[in-house]
């Protein structure tokens, strides 16, 4: 197995952990759900230079490096969903996780006629929009639970009492998850959207 694939592997051995931290719970298991989430990220990036450079792109390396991508997005969504302060409905989660499966039944579908299905940038763009807006809403989540271990403010208080920058702060805050992860599902649905009409023949029965 090349150096590649291992890294996209770890990737996948990272989500557990980075669940167990959100559902832990709490300033310090967010952080360190956060440098989980991150160390996996960084392993997305370079799983690929590494692969295109020494020339060993493999058919494994496609077909795990878009599941694992799937898995670290579709946890971190899902575990959002469960956290109300950030506001994030489940229908959001539902469309991108949609997607994902429809993709993923697409490659099945061109991998049974021997064809194989690579990122394109409509689904590079759209997977380096979710993992940037993931660690935003992280960090926001991280800020929240710093206001109430350190000073014992929760968002509610910051907003009713007539703190100046802080109340500001968290209105922000409060709207920017939702915002934000809209526009994720927008992005989701026009680059699951552009694989479906590209590869459409695929789905002709012959």
């Amino acid at each position: 197995m090349n150096l590649a694939n291992k890294l996209t592997i770890s990737r996948v051995c990272m989500v557990p952990f980075y669940i167990l931290f959100m559902e832990l719970g709490g300033f310090y298991n967010s952080i360190f759900a956060l440098i989980v989430f991150s160390i996996a990220s960084i392993t997305d990036f370079f799983d690929g230079q590494i692969a295109r450079k020494n020339k060993i792109v493999t058919s494994m390396g496609v077909f795990l490096d878009p599941l694992a991508d799937k898995l670290l997005i579709s946890a971190a969504f899902i575990c959002f969903v469960e956290i109300k302060m950030l506001g994030i409905s489940a229908w959001m989660v539902i469309a991108i996780i949609t997607r994902e499966f429809l993709i993923t039944g697409l490659r099945s579908i061109a991998a049974y006629n021997n064809v194989i299905i690579p990122a394109d940038k409509s689904g590079k763009f759209k997977t380096t929009s979710q993992i940037i807006i993931i660690i935003i809403i992280m960090m926001i989540l991280i800020i929240n639970e710093a206001f109430f271990k350190f000073v014992g403010l929760t968002p509610d208080v910051l907003k009713s009492y007539n703190y100046g920058s802080y109340a500001t702060l968290a209105i922000i805050m409060e709207k920017t998850p939702f915002w934000a992860t809209l526009v994720i599902v927008v992005l989701t649905v026009f680059s699951g959207t552009n694989y479906i009409w590209k590869y459409r023949e695929l789905l002709s029965e012959k």
